[in-house]
């Protein structure tokens, strides 16, 4: 791409083509910035209108990754031509409504034909250029902290199994419609300069993103890691969805395990996640006064380790 694009041609692409990122940041002026970014996937979840909320909340998450707000978004849909519209219109509204309560509105998309469903949105925000969080910005000596628990891709797998106890997935959709606003909100407050969102690579994968992009080392506490209440359960029974291994193939290398963990168990940290949590690199003299204020909001917020030197992501 750098072959193509050079990134000293666009001094005002702040995020893009030189350090990828989860959006893409173009600076409009010196104190204002558009976030740009896109996702779609396949059905998570048997209810269409879930489906469309979590799609939703996914997309979005990109933009309040980098510290940004949601404004305006564009629906990408491809359908299957025999799926009945009702079950369209659901996926629809699913997303229209969460999007509206991100504070943004969305304006329009395209539609293609498909054999099966995919679903999500372009996504364009704003962002204070002096407040931006980015993958690199994560220094030793920050305290990491999760904003939602991990164990959505092993549920939702064991969902698609018919194995997965209604309760365990009504948790894991809950999580997954939740918006990470007011985490986002309360990093830029705390002066946060790294964040990512817990996705498809799952936690190992992302973090090694931020401490690769950082030159850093990161420590996690197994017991500080927060799990749905179904996730070790279904990770009994091997109910990883095949992005774990694809994950764990790919990110090993960069992961000690200082501790014996049985192969189940480090699976977890590699388990693919839809619209997972943000994982925040707080400066150690801001935590207490940011946890304080997550506790006024009701925002939950787990510290699971810290910042350290080095280029490794250890597991104690």
């Amino acid at each position: 791409m750098q072959g193509i694009f050079n990134p000293q041609d666009y001094p005002d692409l702040l995020v893009g083509l030189g350090d990828p990122d989860d959006a893409a940041v173009w600076r409009i002026n010196p104190d204002q910035a558009m976030v740009a970014t896109t996702d779609f996937f396949t059905p998570v979840v048997d209810n269409p209108y879930d489906y469309g909320a979590i799609a939703a909340a996914n997309s979005l998450s990109d933009v309040y990754a980098m510290g940004g707000r949601p404004v305006v978004a564009l629906n990408i849909a491809a359908m299957p031509p025999n799926l009945p519209a009702e079950i369209i219109g659901e996926i629809l509204r699913g997303g229209a409504e969460k999007t509206r309560q991100a504070g943004a509105v969305i304006a329009g998309g395209h539609t293609i034909q498909d054999r099966e469903p995919k679903y999500g949105l372009v996504v364009i925000g704003l962002v204070d250029p002096k407040k931006l969080m980015t993958k690199g910005g994560a220094r030793p000596g920050d305290i990491l902290v999760l904003s939602k628990p991990l164990g959505f891709g092993v549920t939702t797998t064991a969902l698609k199994a018919d194995k997965a106890r209604p309760g365990d997935v009504d948790e894991a959709v809950e999580w997954m419609k939740r918006l990470n606003n007011w985490a986002a909100e309360l990093a830029v407050k705390s002066g946060v300069q790294a964040a990512t969102d817990i996705t498809g690579y799952s936690l190992m994968g992302h973090a090694w993103e931020m401490a690769a992009a950082s030159q850093v080392g990161m420590r996690f506490t197994w017991e500080k890691l927060p799990f749905i209440k179904g996730a070790f359960g279904y990770a009994d029974e091997y109910a990883f969805p095949g992005g774990a291994y694809d994950n764990r193939l790919y990110f090993e290398q960069h992961v000690r395990f200082n501790r014996q963990l049985p192969e189940n168990r480090q699976l977890l940290l590699y388990d693919p996640q839809t619209s997972g949590g943000l994982l925040l690199a707080v400066p150690s003299d801001q935590l207490a006064k940011m946890l304080d204020h997550a506790r006024e909001l009701n925002q939950p917020l787990w510290q699971v380790g810290e910042v350290i030197e080095g280029n490794f992501i250890e597991i104690e």
